[in-house]
């Protein structure tokens, strides 16, 4: 691994191991690529909203890293369930979705059909449903439209 500015560093593999401090619990990490955390992202968004708006508003409190960890493992605890509870009832339209990102460099506009599926399979099992933030309220999102013929 190269470590580009760092001649210090050179040839080696730098790694930090030092461990976290003992007053935080031990969190496992998510264990995702971005093809399947981009594909749950709104999933994950919505369900983790809380835990996301705490993290960010300590960020805001303070820069220290530190400060964060333990709302910062909130939200790490709460991603690993998001795709536990999407992977124990929608494995195959999930891994459809986000084998097609992965392969149609991370664009969801070339991904509606399994996208589709995904999503109506979700809502099936729990109700869940994709609203993109910020989008015009009057109009359907774009992932509903019906493609241009």
């Amino acid at each position: 691994m190269v470590n580009p500015g760092y001649d210090h560093f050179e040839g080696e593999d730098w790694i930090d191991t030092t461990p976290p401090p003992s007053f935080l619990p031990h969190v496992d990490e998510v264990g995702a690529t971005g093809a399947p955390l981009k594909s749950a992202s709104y999933f994950i968004g919505s369900m983790c909203k809380e835990y996301n708006e705490d993290f960010m508003l300590c960020k805001n409190e303070d820069r220290n890293p530190e400060h964060c960890l333990k709302e910062g493992r909130k939200v790490t605890r709460c991603t690993i369930d998001a795709l536990q509870k999407i992977q124990s009832k929608c494995l195959s339209e999930f891994r459809a979705h986000w084998t097609c990102l992965d392969n149609k460099n991370q664009e969801f506009g070339r991904c509606r059909e399994p996208e589709k599926a995904y999503n109506e399979c979700l809502f099936k099992a729990f109700g869940w449903k994709k609203d993109i933030p910020l989008a015009p309220i009057n109009k359907p999102q774009i992932h509903e439209r019906t493609p241009l013929a």
